[in-house]
């Protein structure tokens, strides 16, 4: 499920349909919207004002459809909060996290510290009845053929052998990049919210911040300290197994198993 940087130029109208409809809702909400975030990569994101981020989600990435239910539910425990939402333009007007500075920017312990944290706020039970899919439907959609790589059927199998959970919401892309400091705190941004168990939104924090190397030392020391906050170790590994391939395929020019640390990691656990 990787994609190029530049996956959102490359949809049908480009970044012009997105600013069309920011423009659109702006005008709609009576917002005034700055330029576009560039760190916005699946999405339009843009500052609309000192307190507030505009959202606008492309139909293609579907894995956000239910991002705010997500964030409503939350309602501002763990995440930012949901500030108003338009379903037919899919645009989100959310809270801005300030200084807003991501945890990938923190030194390991407290980056770590943080990750727990918002963990525990937003692993919780969903209201029922929910929109959510599960974390069965995510991985029957990214894990590719066995053909793909030599690792798929390794992944395959670990899944099929496992007796899955899905009585909790979890956020789907959690890592550094997606926590930032909100006053004295820390909040998750950008979830793309299944139903799954804590243990599967962890492997994404193991193979991440974007620009460091993993070691086996590190993701160890990882897998530690959230099984010390009472996650299950063992399944931490085997979610860090199926994600590897999910997350980490299909590879793109000039990449190869040793320049995704999906693949690193899951090798290393395997």
């Amino acid at each position: 499920m990787t994609a190029p940087r530049d996956w959102l130029a490359r949809l049908p109208g480009g970044a012009a349909r997105f600013e069309s409809i920011a423009a659109q809702v702006a005008a709609d909400w009576g917002l005034v919207v700055g330029p576009r975030i560039a760190a916005g990569r699946y999405s339009y994101v843009a500052p609309a004002g000192p307190d507030a981020i505009l959202k606008i989600i492309p139909v293609e990435d579907d894995d956000a459809d239910h991002i705010a239910d997500a964030l409503r539910f939350w309602d501002g425990d763990g995440a930012v909060r949901l500030l108003r939402h338009d379903p037919t333009w899919r645009a989100l007007l959310v809270e801005r996290a300030v200084p807003g500075t991501e945890a990938a920017q923190a030194p390991e312990g407290e980056a770590l510290a943080a990750a727990i944290d918002v963990g525990k706020r937003i692993w919780r039970a969903p209201d029922a009845p929910h929109p959510y899919r599960s974390v069965r439907d995510w991985v029957r959609r990214w894990l590719p053929p066995d053909e793909r790589h030599p690792l798929v059927p390794a992944a395959r199998r670990t899944f099929e052998a496992m007796d899955l959970r899905t009585d909790t919401l979890v956020h789907a892309d959690f890592h550094h990049h997606n926590l930032l400091r909100h006053g004295d705190r820390w909040v998750a941004i950008d979830p793309k919210p299944i139903v799954g168990e804590p243990e599967f939104d962890v492997p994404a924090f193991l193979w991440n911040p974007l620009g460091t190397t993993s070691t086996r030392a590190r993701t160890e020391r990882r897998i530690r300290a959230f099984a010390d906050a009472g996650l299950d170790a063992e399944r931490i590994r085997r979610w860090a197994i199926v994600r590897g391939v999910c997350d980490g395929l299909p590879l793109h020019p000039g990449e190869d198993e040793t320049t995704r640390p999906q693949l690193r990691i899951m090798r290393e656990l395997l």
